[in-house]
Order: C-alpha cells, then sequence, then structure tokens
C-alpha cells in the first residue's frame, strides 16, 4: 500500500507542475507586449552565480526573514570607477564566497530612502544594512570624503567590512 500511495503523490505533482508550467506559458504570451523582459541576470556583472535581489523593497524583506546582512552596491554602467570596482569584486574569489550569507542588492539608480545615501549620492558606494533594516553607518571605507567609497585597491577593505557586516550581526542579534 506504502508504494501505490508514493506513486500516485509522484502522479499528482506530474499533474501540476504540468499545469502551472502552461499558465507560465499563457501568461508570457500576454505580457510581452505591454511589460519589456527584465535582464536574464540582476548581478549586472558583479557575479553572476550569487542570487541578487531586484528592488530595494524586496532586500529589505529577505534581509528581515532570513537573519542575514544585506550588501547594497550603487554603481552607474558607464562610471569608470564603478566598472573597474565590478571586476575586482567579480574575480576575488573570497569575496563572491562570502557573499552568499548576504542578501545582495546591486542598483544603477538611487532609491528614495536617504540613509542610503548618508554622505551623498556618489558612486560606486557600498552600504551594509543589518537585519534590524539598519543602515550600518559605522562600515566604512578609507576615505573621509565619501565614507562608502571603494577603489579596486581598496578590495581587501572591502572584504573585511564584509565579514565585520556578519561579525556584528552574531554580537548583536
Amino acid at each position: 500500500a506504502m508504494q501505490r500511495s508514493y506513486v500516485s503523490v509522484l502522479l499528482l505533482l506530474i499533474v501540476i507542475s504540468c499545469a502551472l508550467a502552461k499558465d507560465v506559458g499563457k501568461k508570457d504570451s500576454k505580457d510581452t507586449t505591454t511589460k519589456p523582459k527584465l535582464p536574464q541576470t540582476l548581478s549586472r556583472g558583479w557575479g553572476d552565480q550569487l542570487i541578487w535581489t531586484q528592488t530595494y523593497e524586496e532586500a529589505l524583506f529577505r534581509s528581515k526573514h532570513s537573519q542575514k546582512p544585506l550588501m547594497i552596491i550603487h554603481h552607474l554602467e558607464d562610471c569608470p570607477h564603478s566598472q573597474a570596482l565590478k571586476k575586482v569584486f567579480a574575480e576575488h574569489k573570497d569575496i563572491q564566497k562570502l557573499a552568499e550569507k548576504f542578501i545582495l542588492l546591486n542598483l544603477v539608480y538611487e532609491t528614495t530612502d536617504k540613509n542610503l545615501a548618508p554622505d551623498g549620492q556618489y558612486v560606486p558606494r557600498v552600504l551594509f544594512i543589518d537585519p534590524s533594516l539598519t543602515v550600518r553607518a559605522d562600515i566604512t571605507g578609507r576615505y573621509s570624503n565619501r565614507l562608502y567609497a571603494y577603489e579596486p585597491s581598496d578590495i581587501s577593505l572591502l572584504y573585511s567590512n564584509m565579514q565585520k557586516a556578519l561579525k556584528l550581526l552574531k554580537t548583536e542579534l
């Protein structure tokens, strides 16, 4: 009897997934005219194998619910400093590994949240937010005039700041 019920559950799952697939197919063909397709990857080159959130709101929600800190990278596609930082970030094996412990978001536009620009709206800048949704203004880079800016040569500082963001979390929660 055990085996038969297992088979029927399996069949049910197959039927359900087929039905879902059909729905998705239908919806797609209708929506293409109204909405442009999102780019295939939200990483924008910062780490294609990492899971990136799509919006600030989604990132906050996920951080709160997973109790993981959030790392936000503000950058611009046509900014040479952003491009240079992106290259070293994406190629840094330890950073890519550590990044898996974060909720990740990279933005090419500013949000309305003033807390994400504590000292101005420059790029690239990297901010950390803890799961209590507090912007960690205390985790800074090495430039006093742009506290959250990192140059490619600061990549090891960014790495240690990521470690710091994770450590703070453990001691405070």
